[in-house]
């Protein structure tokens, strides 16, 4: 009773708390349990079980609590109600709670919850299903012989998306190709998290391989990108936009930038609202994904024209929060926890704060549970500025709570001016007292001293003997209300307003203890380790007022103590802790951070003191990677200093050098560079001719790609004539002009030259060019064609532009020559010498003549190839604009064209010129901008507008231009709607079926073809009511089609097809009966009852129940004829009488089983037969005289002569005799026919024809037709002609 009457008492909460097994969270729904309850819990989870598909799988769990829980199991991913797939029950003998799944299915994995529940709580935790894949699953053959419908047709045209070359994919026992192209893009310190998702916990083995394909990939990135580095995988930010992102120096800015995902080219934006976006930000390109789903997930790689910099794989797990971070306070040196329950195992998650990823460390400790469902972020010594949001981001789902950091001085303040106020009552109050009373502090009357523990025991009594006031009535007032003290004046005495705090400080550093008393004349003492301290023990005491400091100027370790501060029976304790972090000299670490510079081949050396508490690590990298000893690395350690030596450096060590020294307390760091000297690499081509003439010949070529640390001072030059061995020295020259001009050359001859760069180290390897003539002409190319810039009817401007190729001299001008069209003569327009510019004004021309234009460059070489003829100019005053069109009308339209027509404007002098061409202009309704349908003006006046959208809406018109502009243009009042006149529904197909019988098991396809306008509903029925889930309905803009895959006896009946728009609607129905071949019927019993008829009786086929089309076929045969008649059919009964049955004959009849599939096997009836009374009745048969029917062949009907106009089809033909039947061979010319494509020849019941589809030239000549059998040939021909197709006069 009690313990209902408690739970009533309490309210309905839900607690949140942790289990002792990993991965189990509880919920208490009562604040204050009863006694002897408990909450749920498990005493054993069940664990993820891994199975093979077809098999059987078990989930086990065991549970606790007070009353006994009730468990339950939940999937996330359905309902577990199914009995035939799963079967749950407790076993007694085990205590085992058993979830059994019968048959497992690949679609059956997951995540898999078991709830444990009582009144007084519930516990819950998480098992996940993996089911391994087993066969290959092969597409059923279609079930019978017809085609499928051709739906290509019907489908709309797709873009062919640009990809990119797959990986190879993953093959059994070897590495996922994706790990190597992850690792090759990520630093160092990610290689154990991203070997972790694939399951590879070593990856040692991998570093070989993996450096090798880094060396790889690193030549390839430096053909495109000058600096690559702080690589960022992707992740999911707190603002929900999955990020990745580079820092990245192109070598041309220009070069494209290729985002591919699973090797498919994905197109990105430059703005917030792409889905897919890049922001650049100086070398900083950050890309990002807007609002990601599950379907973004895939493996990201980022080009850079051909070349990769950057692979990153995005996963988005199926996963949710059971349990999100809650809100954390904290003061100051406090460590906060955040925590999360996930609903699937993750490995890891991403903590972040507003502003950056955090990563496990000295200040962030980022743990896991075992079964990867808890994770924990624990952040170490807040400080005031860790206050703010934190994130725990799994897969796209994310939860955030704040961290509040508060102030303990400011608190500390706060609670004194708090106790202060309190106070000021009873310091109003005035009274004095002797008794002994206790209290905080010291009073100022006679009563004694308090315990100093800050707590108030008795107030409200006072002392024993203390003084009592005269009026009686008053002290007994004070009692009663509770809230007043004696008459005596209470003092506190000394309060700490802030106590001391633990301090940390390095060895040889200054440290400072202090607090702040509530008074400026309390008497106080300092303590180390309970020993009294003063001046002389080598600190510093200070008091300021009701301020205490303890200075140690030189901490040294034995500093390290628990110090305590004693003012009037007040203490305040904290604890200095001396550290000896590596320390290095200022003056050691100015000369180690010089650059190294030695000569290729030398050896680089550095060295390091370096002073700090013991044990000590001490780690050197070059850039980055840190050195190990080895044949060319030397490294020297002792207690107090470290040196290393790169032996036998070359060119390629250059680079960042630094040493790492770290103890227990920190980490110190110090950073030189080495810089390698040598000789520099060869100039870099090609060569770029810039001038071969007659007398001289200039040539560039590029600097050295690296200058071996040392400026190219000079280029060392030789030349070779061609044919011969000798190399001549030339000259050399200044290293900041890579160019050379050589006069001394012999025209004709062609020469060959070496380059070499030079700087403080030595001479280059020879860069050599190709062979380069000297005196040989070489012409300038053609420049582009001219363009008109104006026309008027006495002159016309003219502009071109340079050629591309100069012919390797400099353009000295131009020759321009025109054409008067209807011409084939082109004249030269500058009699008086080249144009030096690239304009000119023609003014020798004829107003109202049309001309062409073109132009050729000249250089020191002569003139080269003119230019393509420039567009069509006339030599006319600039022209007025035309009108507007009239009569604008479309003409016809459908879903993605319409066509217009209208009428030439008039012709207005002096306003309004003649139109020479047309615009047609559409807008759809929902944009501002015309887009212009034809680049280039049409003369004729209709158009058709195409790639329209269907059911889409447009404005459309239509812009008159000629040579003087483009005129107002003319449009529709209404806008259009892309679709074909509405059409009532019909449907179109003259041989559909009523009626289809199909096989149980076979497919049932129903293929309607109909027409209508606008598109329309289509809906299908079976008997009145919409069609079962298994019957797939496929509906396009022509048709719709019926599928049933495996059909069934249940799915006859009446389907019915109603096509539906806005005009109207039609139907048609189709049978569809469904059957089987029909088993036989029972035995056969035969009564006569009357002479000359037998009755048949027979047991009803298992089959007539089930079908009510079935009926029955009965057939007899007589021992006369000795052959089956048919004597009864569509019988629906089981019983047939059949008459005129002789005696003396033997009689046998079958009983069919017959629905539309076809007939039964037969049951058979016994024999029946009767005696004959009278004698056998015989007839003499004559003999049968034979006539022979054979003759030679004939022509019935002959060949006639034919005259057919060309194109027209003919068709010769005749009729023949003869038997045996002829056969017929057709000749033109004498050349046989029979196999010839081009003609069609039949011949059917001894009509012998040819048809001829096309009858041309070729067609002309003699026919022949040749019949020949056994007893002879028969031959006729005639002569066809073909003429030319009558014209039609034009009277106009």
């Amino acid at each position: 009773m009690t313990s209902k009457t408690n739970q009533g008492q309490n309210a309905q909460v839900a607690i949140k708390k942790r289990s002792r097994v990993p991965g189990v969270m509880i919920t208490q729904y009562l604040e204050i349990l009863p006694a002897g309850k408990t909450t749920p819990d498990f005493t054993r989870k069940p664990m993820a079980v891994t199975a093979q598909q077809g098999k059987k799988g078990f989930f086990k769990a065991m549970v606790s609590g007070e009353p006994a829980p009730v468990v339950t199991w939940a999937w996330n991913n359905g309902e577990l109600n199914d009995p035939e797939k799963y079967t749950s029950r407790y076993d007694q003998r085990t205590q085992e709670h058993i979830l059994e799944i019968i048959n497992i299915k690949s679609d059956q994995a997951g995540a898999y919850k078991c709830l444990a529940t009582n009144d007084y709580g519930q516990a819950v935790c998480t098992a996940n299903l993996n089911v391994i894949e087993v066969g290959i699953k092969k597409k059923a053959p279609a079930a019978n012989g017809d085609a499928p419908l051709d739906f290509r047709k019907m489908l709309k045209k797709t873009v062919v998306v640009t990809r990119k070359k797959q990986l190879p994919p993953k093959k059994d026992g070897e590495i996922d190709p994706k790990l190597l192209e992850l690792l090759i893009c990520a630093p160092k310190k990610d290689y154990e998290k991203i070997c972790a998702d694939f399951g590879v916990f070593d990856f040692r083995w991998l570093l070989k391989r993996l450096n090798q394909l880094k060396k790889e990939r690193a030549d390839e990135q430096t053909k495109v990108v000058e600096q690559l580095d702080n690589v960022k995988q992707i992740e999911v930010k707190p603002n929900g936009t999955a990020e990745f992102s580079l820092n990245m120096k192109l070598q041309d800015p220009n070069s494209s930038i290729n985002l591919y995902k699973d090797g498919t080219l994905v197109p990105y934006g430059d703005d917030e609202k792409s889905k897919h976006s890049l922001k650049q930000t100086g070398t900083n390109y950050v890309f990002s994904i807007k609002n990601p789903q599950p379907e973004d997930a895939g493996f990201y790689q980022l080009d850079v024209e051909e070349a990769n910099v950057l692979a990153t794989d995005f996963k988005v797990p199926a996963v949710d929060f059971i349990a999100k971070i809650k809100d954390v306070k904290a003061f100051e040196s406090e460590d906060a926890v955040f925590q999360c329950v996930l609903s699937t195992p993750l490995n890891r998650i991403t903590w972040s704060n507003k502003d950056l990823t955090l990563e496990h460390g000295d200040k962030y400790e980022i743990t896991v549970s075992e079964d990867k469902l808890i994770h924990t972020l624990k952040v170490k010594d807040c400080k005031l500025a860790d206050t703010g949001a934190f994130y725990a981001i799994a897969g796209i789902a994310s939860s955030s709570a704040s961290l509040t950091v508060e102030d303990l001085t400011k608190l500390a303040l706060d609670q004194h001016a708090k106790l202060q106020k309190q106070m000021e009552p009873l310091e109003a109050d005035g009274g004095y007292g002797n008794g002994d009373g206790t209290g905080d502090g010291t009073g100022d009357g006679t009563g004694g001293k308090g315990d100093g523990d800050g707590t108030d025991k008795d107030l409200k009594a006072g002392g024993d003997d203390g003084n009592k006031g005269d009026d009686a009535d008053d002290k007994k007032k004070r009692v009663r209300s509770g809230t007043l003290v004696p008459d005596t004046l209470i003092d506190t005495g000394v309060q700490f307003v802030s106590g001391l705090s633990d301090t940390v400080a390095n060895v040889g550093d200054r440290a400072e203890l202090s607090c702040k008393l509530s008074s400026e004349t309390a008497v106080v003492r300092w303590y180390k380790n309970g020993k009294l301290l003063t001046e002389e023990d080598g600190v510093t005491i200070i008091k300021d007022g009701a301020c205490h400091r303890l200075i140690i100027d030189c901490c040294k370790k034995d500093d390290g103590a628990v110090y305590r501060f004693e003012a009037e029976g007040r203490k305040s304790e904290a604890s200095l802790s001396i550290q000896d972090p590596p320390k290095i000299d200022a003056d050691a670490l100015g000369k180690f951070s010089e650059p190294v510079i030695i000569r290729a081949g030398e050896t680089a050396e550095w060295k390091l003191p370096f002073s700090g508490g013991a044990p000590m690590t001490i780690q050197w990298y070059k850039d980055g990677d840190e050195l190990l000893p080895a044949l060319n690395v030397k490294i020297e350690t002792s207690d107090t200093e470290s040196k290393l030596r790169l032996l036998k450096c070359q060119r390629k060590d250059c680079g960042e050098v630094k040493i790492k020294i770290k103890n227990e307390y920190g980490t110190i760091e110090a950073i030189s560079k080495l810089i390698v000297l040598d000789k520099p690499t060869p100039p870099q081509g090609p060569v770029d001719i810039m001038e071969s003439a007659v007398t001289s010949v200039e040539f560039k070529w590029k600097p050295p790609k690296d200058d071996g640390g040392c400026p190219v001072t000079n280029y060392i030059l030789e030349r070779q004539q061609v044919g011969r061995n000798k190399w001549t020295n030339l000259s050399e020259i200044s290293g900041s002009n890579p160019s050379y001009s050589d006069s001394d050359v012999t025209p004709g001859r062609r020469y060959c030259y070496r380059i070499r760069a030079k700087n403080a180290e030595g001479i280059s390897e020879y860069l050599q060019t190709e062979d380069i003539p000297a005196g040989v002409l070489r012409y300038p190319g053609p420049p582009a064609a001219p363009k008109v810039v104006s026309a008027f009817k006495d002159c016309i401007n003219l502009t071109w532009c340079p050629p591309c190729d100069t012919g390797g001299t400099k353009i000295v001008g131009y020759n321009l020559e025109k054409n008067k069209k209807g011409t084939n003569y082109w004249s030269l327009v500058n009699q008086g010498g080249p144009i030096p510019d690239t304009k000119y004004a023609v003014k020798d021309v004829f107003e109202g003549a049309a001309y062409v234009f073109r132009v050729s460059a000249i250089n020191l070489s002569g003139a080269g190839d003119p230019s393509l003829p420039s567009d069509t100019v006339i030599a006319r005053d600039p022209m007025k604009p035309p009108g507007k069109v009239t009569d604008l009308k479309l003409t016809s339209s459908n879903y993605t064209t319409f066509s217009l027509a209208w009428i030439k404007p008039k012709e207005i002098e002096g306003v309004e010129d003649e139109a020479e061409g047309y615009y047609v202009e559409i807008r759809p309704i929902e944009n501002l901008e015309w887009t212009r349908c034809n680049a280039t003006p049409i003369t004729i006046t209709s158009y058709t507008v195409l790639g329209l959208k269907a059911m889409a809406t447009y404005w459309v018109r239509v812009i008159a231009t000629n040579y003087g502009g483009d005129g107002e243009p003319q449009g529709f009042d209404n806008y259009i709607i892309a679709m074909p006149p509405p059409v009532k529904p019909k449907f179109n197909d003259r041989n559909l079926k009523t009626l289809v019988v199909v096989r149980s098991g076979n497919t049932v396809r129903l293929n309607i073809n109909f027409e209508a306008c606008p598109l329309p509903e289509i809906t299908w029925q079976k008997d009145g009511i919409p069609v079962p889930k298994h019957v797939n309905i496929t509906n396009s803009d022509k048709g719709s089609q019926l599928l049933i895959a495996t059909s069934d006896r249940p799915d006859s009946g009446i389907y019915t097809i109603t096509v539906k728009n806005l005009v109207g609607q039609a139907s048609f129905n189709v049978e569809i009966r469904v059957t089987d071949d029909p088993k036989p019927p029972g035995p056969v019993e035969l009564d006569q009852n009357i002479p000359g008829t037998v009755t048949l009786s027979w047991t009803p086929s298992p089959d007539e129940k089930r079908d009510d089309r079935l009926h029955y076929t009965v057939a007899k045969k007589d021992s006369f004829k000795c052959s089956w008649r048919t004597v009864a059919d569509n019988l629906f009964n089981n019983k047939f009488t059949v008459v005129n049955i002789l005696p003396g004959w033997e009689y046998h009849f079958r009983v069919f089983a017959k629905n539309d599939i076809g007939p039964s096997p037969p049951s058979e009836s016994p024999v029946f037969g009767t005696i004959k009374e009278k004698g056998k009745f015989k007839v003499d048969m004559p003999k049968i005289k034979s006539l022979d029917f054979q003759s030679p062949p004939s022509f019935i009907v002959p060949l006639k002569r034919r005259t057919t106009p060309k194109g027209y089809e003919c068709y010769v033909s005749c009729a023949v005799k003869g038997d045996p039947a002829p056969r017929v061979t057709w000749y033109r010319n004498n050349m046989s026919l029979n196999t010839n494509t081009n003609y069609l020849i039949t011949n059917v019941c001894g009509v012998c024809s040819l048809l001829i589809l096309r009858v041309g030239p070729k067609d002309n000549g003699e026919y022949k037709v040749v019949v020949e059998n056994k007893l002879g040939a028969a031959e006729c021909s005639m002569t066809l002609n073909s003429e030319e197709e009558p014209q039609l006069l034009d009277r106009s």
